[in-house]
């Protein structure tokens, strides 16, 4: 039983997302003009897709449950991984704050900032912390795991829009 497979794969939407913000950043630094719907539509997705929907999985389900089986885990990686969350919380700040403030350096660097954060966070996750996760869980809890990722989709659903892909 795979718990960590729908997170992975909301990493690779995730991943598409950052692909297309560093092109965006790229092509405005040659020269076209900044797109404020673009970043917009970016934070958007961030916020409700990326920290909201996924984290929330991760933070309050995965780890939670990782904690509880510490004993089984070779090392704690997870307060490194809360920790670059709030890293990523911070960039797309600076992102929100720069379209606030018509400060096109300020939304490239932290566009950037968060782009390159996150393409390590993830690799990590889907290389060191997911295998552990698999490895240290018992059958049982892997289920219960599964059966609260299934609640808090529904329940998320329910209450958030799933941002448009479309603008990337």
């Amino acid at each position: 039983m795979n718990i960590t497979k729908i997170l992975s794969d909301e990493h690779q939407t995730i991943l598409k997302v950052i692909d297309a913000v560093l092109k965006e950043c790229n092509e405005i630094e040659n020269g076209k003009v900044l797109e404020i719907g673009f970043f917009q539509k970016t934070i958007d997705f961030i916020k409700n897709y990326a920290d909201k929907f996924h984290h929330a999985k991760e933070e309050d389900i995965l780890f939670k449950a990782m904690l509880e089986n510490i004993e089984n885990l070779h090392c704690n990686p997870i307060p490194v991984m809360l920790h670059e969350h709030d890293e990523g919380r911070k960039y797309v700040k600076g992102m929100d704050d720069g379209l606030t403030n018509s400060d096109t350096r300020q939304i490239l660097e932290n566009a950037r900032g968060y782009c390159f954060l996150l393409q390590q966070h993830i690799y990590k996750e889907d290389n060191v912390l997911y295998p552990m996760a698999e490895e240290a869980l018992s059958d049982e809890q892997k289920d219960l795991v599964n059966q609260r990722y299934q609640k808090i989709e529904s329940e998320l659903n329910k209450e958030m829009k799933m941002v448009d892909l479309k603008f990337m």
